[in-house]
Parts: C-alpha cells; sequence; structure tokens
C-alpha cells in the first residue's frame, strides 16, 4: 500500500473550488430557466393585437454566481406617438432597462467595493470572490451610469423644491450645516493632466448626543456643481427630509469661501471655521511664532478688534520693501481674509442668541466637523496613488461615496437594479430543471464527476448525513 503522503488526495482549498464552480454552475442553469419560464409567461398573457412577436432574441445578464445566457422574446408595437418600436416585455418586466444586464446582487457588491478600492482591485475582488469576471473597465462603467442616476434623482428633487411641491416632514428649531472643499487632481482627454478642481462637501445634523457626542441626523451631499447647482441640490436634500418652515435658526460653518455664504436660508447664522483660521494665522505668519501666538491668543480671548489691530500694526511694522521679503504681504492678507469674515469670528455660542432647547437626548456643542467628513467620505478614496479625474468621474464616483456614507448606497442600487421578480415556485424550477436536464446524463453518471478525479477523503468517512449530503451533490 503507498503511503499517505503520495496519494493524490484533494486539499480543502482545491474542494471549495470545486464546490463553488459546481454551485455557481446550477445557479445559473436555473436563472436561465426562471427567466425563459417567465418569458414565455409574459408571451402567452399579453395582448397580441398590441405586442406582435417577432422572434426570440438571445442575451446575457451579469449575475454573482456567473454570465446568465437565455432567450427572450422581442415584439413590434406602436409607440405613443404612433411610430412602430420593437420592445422586450421580460426586460420591462423585471426592469432591465435601468443599469444594464447587471443583476442587483452584483451591482450591490460592485458599487460596495469600489467606494473603497480602486477600479482595478475592484474587479480583482469581485472576479476572485464570485463566478462572475468582470474588468475593470465594467466596474468603471457602472459607476457613471449609477452616478449619473443619482444626479438624475438630485435634479428632479431641486426641481420639486423650486416648484414648492417638495416638503419634508421632520421638525427641528435648530439645525447644523457644514461646507468645505476637496481640491482634486485632474485629467482630460487622453489622460492629460489639467488643473486641480475643488469637490464640494456639505454635512448637516441636527445636534450631538448627549453621550457618546455622536452627529444626531447626519446627512452629507458631494458633488462636482457649480456653486448654484450644488446649493440647489443641497437645499432639496435637506428640504425633502425636513418641513424647514418650522426650523428657527441655521447655523453655517464654513472657510469663508464666495460659494460657501451662498446659502438658500435667509437668515443664516454663519460662523468661520476655527480650524481654518488657525491655519491661516500659522501660514501667514509663519516665519514670526511670537506674532503668531499673540494673535491666536487674542482670538481665542474673543478679542476680535483688537486681534485685527495687532495684525495691522505687524504688518507695517515688518514692511521692509524688501524684494523677497514677503511678511508684510502675507500678514496683511491674514487681515483681509479676518476682515471678510468679521460677521463670523465670534463662535455661534458667544453671540448671546437664545437657541431653543435642544430635544431630550442631544446637546448642542461646538461646530467643525467637515474636515473630518472630507477625509473619511472623499480623501481618503479619491486623493492620494497618483488618482487623477475626469470631471464628470469624480462626479459619479462623488454621488457613491455620500449616499455610502447616508446608508442609502443598498437602496440607490435597487432602485435602478431591482431584484428579478418572479411568480414561480422554487421546487417547480428544480423540477423542471432536473427533468430537462435528465436525458442528458442517462449512461453517463454526473458531468461533474471528472472535476474530482482525486482521492476525496470523506468517501472513506462514516456515513453520517453531512456526508451523504456531500456525496450527493458533488458525486
Amino acid at each position: 500500500m503507498n503511503p499517505i503522503v503520495t496519494e493524490n488526495r484533494i486539499t480543502f482549498k482545491e474542494m471549495e473550488e470545486k464546490i463553488f464552480a459546481y454551485v455557481c454552475e446550477v445557479g445559473v442553469e436555473m436563472t436561465r430557466h426562471m427567466l425563459e419560464s417567465y418569458d414565455r409567461e409574459l408571451h402567452a398573457g399579453r395582448d397580441t393585437k398590441k405586442y406582435r412577436d417577432k422572434g426570440a432574441r438571445t442575451t446575457t445578464i451579469k449575475t454573482v454566481y456567473g454570465d446568465v445566457a437565455y432567450q427572450r422574446k422581442v415584439y413590434q408595437t406602436t409607440d405613443e406617438e404612433g411610430r412602430t418600436a420593437f420592445v422586450y416585455l421580460l426586460d420591462e418586466a423585471v426592469h432591465m432597462d435601468k443599469i444594464g444586464l447587471i443583476s442587483t446582487s452584483l451591482a450591490e457588491k460592485i458599487a460596495s467595493c469600489v467606494t473603497g478600492n480602486p477600479y482595478r482591485v475592484t474587479a480583482g475582488i469581485i472576479t476572485g470572490t464570485t463566478g462572475q469576471a468582470i474588468s475593470h473597465g465594467g466596474v468603471w462603467k457602472l459607476v457613471q451610469k449609477l452616478g449619473a442616476r443619482v444626479s438624475g434623482e438630485e435634479e428632479a428633487q431641486a426641481k420639486q423644491m423650486e416648484a414648492g411641491t417638495l416638503r419634508g416632514e421632520r421638525e427641528v428649531k435648530v439645525l447644523f450645516e457644514e461646507m468645505d472643499g476637496v481640491w482634486l487632481k485632474m485629467q482630460g482627454e487622453g489622460h492629460k493632466k489639467m488643473p486641480k478642481q475643488e469637490m464640494k462637501v456639505s454635512t448637516t445634523y441636527e445636534g450631538w448626543e448627549e453621550k457618546g457626542g455622536g452627529l444626531c441626523g447626519k446627512k452629507v451631499f458631494a458633488g462636482m456643481e457649480k456653486a448654484q447647482g450644488f446649493h440647489a441640490k443641497r437645499e432639496a436634500q435637506i428640504e425633502a427630509a425636513y418641513n424647514v418652515d418650522e426650523t428657527e435658526y441655521r447655523v453655517l460653518n464654513g472657510d469663508g469661501g464666495g460659494w460657501i455664504k451662498d446659502p438658500y436660508f435667509p437668515d443664516v447664522v454663519f460662523q468661520l471655521d476655527r480650524f481654518h483660521i488657525r491655519r491661516e494665522i500659522k501660514r501667514k505668519l509663519n516665519q514670526d511664532k511670537e506674532a503668531a501666538k499673540a494673535v491666536e491668543g487674542l482670538f481665542a480671548a474673543g478679542e476680535m478688534d483688537r486681534m485685527l489691530e495687532y495684525i495691522k500694526t505687524y504688518a507695517d511694522s515688518v514692511d521692509t520693501g524688501q524684494e523677497g521679503d514677503k511678511r508684510a504681504e502675507k500678514a496683511r492678507g491674514l487681515h483681509q481674509y479676518l476682515k471678510n469674515n468679521y460677521e463670523g469670528l465670534l463662535p455661534y455660542r458667544e453671540r448671546g442668541i437664545k437657541f431653543p432647547a435642544p430635544p431630550e437626548g442631544m446637546r448642542y456643542g461646538n461646530m467643525g466637523v467637515q474636515e473630518n467628513q472630507n477625509c473619511t467620505v472623499i480623501t481618503m478614496r479619491m486623493k492620494g496613488d497618483r488618482k487623477r479625474w475626469s470631471e464628470s468621474g469624480a462626479n459619479n464616483m462623488a454621488k457613491l461615496l455620500y449616499r455610502k456614507e447616508n446608508k442609502e448606497l443598498a437602496s440607490t442600487v435597487g432602485r435602478y437594479a431591482e431584484a428579478l421578480a418572479f411568480n414561480i415556485q422554487m421546487t417547480e424550477i428544480i423540477t423542471v430543471l432536473s427533468a430537462a436536464k435528465a436525458p442528458k446524463k442517462d449512461g453517463k453518471g454526473s458531468p461533474y464527476i471528472e472535476r474530482i478525479n482525486m482521492h476525496v477523503p470523506l468517501r472513506d468517512a462514516i456515513q453520517t448525513a453531512s456526508v451523504k449530503a456531500f456525496e450527493k451533490a458533488l458525486l
């Protein structure tokens, strides 16, 4: 007898791969049967006067267990304008026209994976963990289709808002908003390097958890739109969730950029972001640490007028007129920045405004969460590793990223790749499928036995229920 180490045994990894391949093949066959059975039902129940049978066509849908090739009927009909048209009743019934011939489950897996990984890496992960081989180009196309659909949703919602037909149900007295930009490297046709462009990002929330400190009711929005279009879509997102007529105060935190200080809400309380103020002080006064420390001290003490006067005096004192000495120029730039945003220098909580009491379990705190949101939602996926984007590509990716952060990605994908729904019992499918395949197998044994032509330890094991099930399924 040969030593056990020399026997041609199957490893668990090999067994796992063979079982997976077998199950995927069965799934493909079952899906083909379901689709074609459903198509026959639609064919039999159609209005024959309206839909004229023009034969069958073959197509393929990508699923998590592989490509399913199937036939469905094409019909000649007349559209609303009296023109001849050709339609597939099956495609309309299972919403195949939404994001292409990709199943909901596969689309969800791709969308979830690509929001955290590059296109090529996503393609590798999907190919290696499902029965579906997909290229990075296929992943890219799905992102473009989904992103474009989301943009269409946003535009429709903005039109509803402008028409006065959009009103959410939730009522809050105070709503907090923060906005900032993320600068991305861009590319044009032929991967030509282009100047950087700013992606706009906003975060809306109702307050902070009294215990834990998390944001309550947080919603993120992002896109490459121009300021007017961005604000219209952002405001529509808010009005779809809130009855803004009941909101007494909207507090806006930002870096003072021109596009940020252009909100829809007329009486917004603007606050200049603390992080950006301190960063500008350090940048502009980087050659004089003592001056920077003095300015930061006056800012922390809330002595805004004294701070501005100090910066102006400092700029005059270091103005040597010498070429290359930028200290005065930088200091005057800092003075102008702070003066332009004077109304936002004092934190909103220190202005004596009597805000309504926060709801139970919530508190009002210090703003300044946008930098963190930028990083986790946009920067980690879209910057670094020499990434470059087209304007539309960046916009479409942003739509998926913010929907994922809002826990809306799965429902978004579902609207455009709805699950296939059939009125066919699973037992009927299995029975018909088995009967259809039986003649091909008579006298030949299982077609899958050739895949496992090595020694399988389980065959020599005690015949438990699980072992019998394994043999029945695979051998």
